[in-house]
């Protein structure tokens, strides 16, 4: 071990920490750190496969003899079925395999009853439509409110709400919290249910040599899908191989080997052919999760001089047949005492599953909301509230620069006083999210005498640039332009790699990647060392070259001199051997919204969001843009379209479709302007940290302020739709 200071933070706000750098291991970059590669700007690796369609997604394999399969599903959402009649369908020529499940209980609308694996999609149209099924449908029940009445029908055992309610704190700290204060607040928030809607459906395509199994996926997790055929089908994990070269879109759904994963691969297996099954569009809405939708009870209180007291927040909400319907409320500021009780109530729906922050843009929604609130109601500027309860030292910096931006001192002192039909509002919100990685796991770097590198993990490429991200941080140790390492993922014969959920996928996998490089860096100086003499120790690799050899040396000429055809090493980040102090606590972020809102029509049309986002060290700042750019896109999507509407009397998605199930498109973006805010965060020898999921959380928060200040008004419950906005214009709560 040495030890060595290290200087964490960002401009303005820096401090000196002493570490220890285990020997054979790259020193922790500072905020100090002279880098060549890392922190500029590089183009996606795969930019000219994707638009010119050269990248194959899951959804593009097709495999000689392949065969098509699909789940029949029940249009009830609570029903058992007493029978299921395949023998039309078996009699229909190219029908080959299939399966029934008599004698389930149907939980929602959308859940399978019968699968088919045919020669061609249009014989599996036929032969669907050929199964005569008889249910026995039972009432059902598919809202909270309804889920919560004494006389509402049962969706698991004895009742519908959930065993583990969670509680945080104690009701009488904040009612104590609550009597010291000038203002008590009490206020409902609700958010609505959202589906996933990636780009790509949900599916795989399944093929068997023997005994071994190769699955293409469409998934955040290879090597959980792999370790979920391998259970179901009781063979050893390395017998599956699961490949994800490309995929559309994830955003938390797509985790491990779904029930219609396994029927593929069992009809591939009985079949002996390839087998391929993808979800549509319809199915994609009903059964392939969503985001629980809230109801938030708010009991907020703060003194006159904007000191926050008291938050008390209870909470319902429902993922259908599932749970994780929590919300991040209350949270980000310093109350004197909070108390959180949070109840998943159970309905006859598809399950919830995690969604891009799960628990909080809803969260985040009321809180902001409530501090907007709170603000107004002791005449104070909502963004001195903030700055005044807010101990975060990077969020403090970024209030100063999304303020700056957006032009905070536009904002409207008397909310709703604009003259004329269409009426502007700022607002804002923030976001917090954790420092999230994952141990043990590994990458490889390989060097070639032909001077070619290769960068090789098992985890997969959600679309997010994670093949780039790791070009550049081999590329800084190697001396290289990122253009020339070949990146591999989403392979699980190479190195295992994390699922990307709770944005670990950049920070688990970008130190090791530095690290293989290190070591490999290492080796092929000692190679020429041993070639041309000298001491390893003296020789550097920048910007293509050897610089210190005897004579000048390029580093092809260098990979020549390896002593076999290639070399390689794994880097690997272990918990607790390379675990740094860090900066500040949790990632944070702040945004800013502008609003114009016709009052005669209600529509609200978003003008600009200034995101200022920090995600540790930034290692590439086009990537970094493009995350936060979609997540906001995403944020505004969530405050003002999205929304699952499920009939009451039926009990199923009345839009499942993108005609009727709106997501926002080009005529409804703004201008975004995206600031990457880099800290040298410690924690890990980059110092970089999670992005994917912050930039969404405090959209709809940031807009529905901006709605209230343009208004004078407040909406309080998301979307905000043109309906909703004259309803709260002509009085209506």
């Amino acid at each position: 071990m040495s030890e060595k200071k290290l200087k964490l933070g960002f401009v303005g706000r820096e401090r000196e920490v002493p570490v220890e750098v285990p020997e054979g291991s790259p020193g922790p970059w500072g905020a100090d750190a002279d880098l060549s590669v890392v922190g500029k700007e590089h183009p996606r690796l795969d930019a000219r496969a994707k638009v010119t369609g050269a990248a194959r997604y899951t959804y593009d394999i097709r495999r000689p003899g392949m065969i098509y399969g699909r789940l029949l599903r029940s249009p009830h959402a609570h029903a058992r079925v007493v029978k299921v009649d395949l023998e039309r369908a078996k009699a229909l020529a190219g029908v080959l395999y299939t399966e029934s499940y008599q004698g389930s209980e149907i939980r929602f609308a959308g859940q399978q009853v019968a699968g088919v694996a045919a020669e061609s999609e249009e014989i599996l149209d036929d032969a669907l439509a050929l199964i005569d099924v008889e249910y026995e449908v039972l009432d059902h029940v598919v809202s909270v409110d309804a889920a919560l009445k004494d006389d509402a029908p049962k969706v698991k055992g004895d009742g519908n709400v959930a065993d583990g309610r969670r509680n945080e704190g104690t009701p009488d700290d904040v009612a104590r919290a609550h009597q010291e204060a000038d203002v008590v607040l009490e206020r409902i928030y609700r958010t609505q249910v959202q589906t996933h809607s990636a780009l790509e459906t949900h599916g795989c395509v399944c093929a068997w040599d023997g005994d071994k199994l190769t699955v293409w996926a469409s998934t955040q997790g290879t090597f959980s899908v792999r370790g979920g055929m391998a259970q179901h089908f009781r063979i050893p994990a390395e017998d599956v191989l699961v490949i994800t070269e490309h995929m559309g879109g994830g955003f938390g759904a797509k985790f491990g080997a779904d029930f219609w994963d396994l029927f593929c691969a069992r009809a591939a297996r009985q079949t002996k052919r390839p087998c391929r099954l993808m979800l549509d569009r319809r199915e994609e809405h009903l059964v392939a999760g969503n985001r629980p939708d809230s109801l938030q009870h708010c009991i907020f209180s703060a003194k006159r001089d904007g000191t926050l007291l008291g938050a008390e927040v209870r909470s319902w909400g429902t993922g259908g047949i599932g749970g994780g319907a929590g919300v991040a409320n209350p949270a980000i500021y310093r109350f004197r005492a909070t108390h959180k009780k949070q109840i998943d109530v159970y309905t006859h729906a598809g399950s919830g599953r995690a969604f891009r922050a799960p628990g909080h843009p809803q969260g985040i929604f009321a809180l902001e909301g409530m501090i907007d609130e709170l603000a107004e109601a002791i005449g104070m500027d909502p963004l001195e509230m903030r700055r005044k309860n807010d101990p975060h030292p990077v969020r403090t910096a970024q209030y100063d620069r999304g303020a700056r931006e957006i032009g905070w001192e536009r904002r409207r002192k008397k909310p709703g006083s604009d003259a004329g039909v269409r009426k502007r509002g700022l607002g804002m919100a923030s976001a917090r999210w954790g420092h999230n990685m994952r141990p043990n796991f590994g990458v490889l770097c390989r060097l070639a005498r032909d001077g070619s590198v290769l960068v090789a993990n098992g985890a997969q490429d959600l679309g997010t640039g994670t093949r780039t991200l790791l070009a550049v941080l081999a590329a800084e140790e190697l001396g290289l332009d990122p253009s020339r390492i070949t990146v591999r993922l989403g392979q699980t014969d190479d190195p295992e790699g994390p699922g990307s959920g709770g944005s670990v996928t950049a920070p688990t996998i970008g130190p090791p990647a530095r690290d293989a490089a290190f070591l490999v860096k290492r080796k092929l100086l000692e190679a020429v060392a041993a070639a041309l003499g000298g001491d390893a120790a003296s020789l550097q690799l920048k910007d293509g070259m050897v610089l210190g050899a005897p004579k000048p040396l390029t580093f092809a000429q260098a990979c020549a001199l390896l002593p076999t055809e290639t070399v390689e090493a794994l880097g690997r980040w272990q918990h607790g051997s390379k675990v740094l102090p860090n900066f500040a606590g949790d990632v944070a972020g702040v945004q800013f919204a502008e609003v114009e809102v016709d009052v005669e029509t209600g529509h609200v049309r978003v003008e600009k969001i200034v995101a200022v986002q920090d995600c540790g060290r930034v290692i590439n700042p086009l990537l970094a843009r493009s995350q936060i750019t979609g997540g906001v896109i995403q944020g505004i999507s969530y405050a003002l379209f999205e929304n699952r509407i499920l009939d009451g009397r039926i009990g199923t998605m009345v839009n499942a479709n993108f005609l009727d199930y709106r997501i926002a498109g080009a005529l409804e973006m703004p201008e975004i302007v995206t600031i990457p805010f880099s800290v040298a965060n410690g924690i890990n020898h980059v110092g970089m940290s999670s992005l994917g999921e912050p930039p969404t959380v405090p959209t709809a928060g940031a807009i529905a302020n901006a709605v209230a200040n343009a208004l004078g008004v407040r909406i309080r419950s998301l979307p905000i739709t043109p309906d909703k906005v004259l309803a709260a214009l002509g009085g209506a709560s």
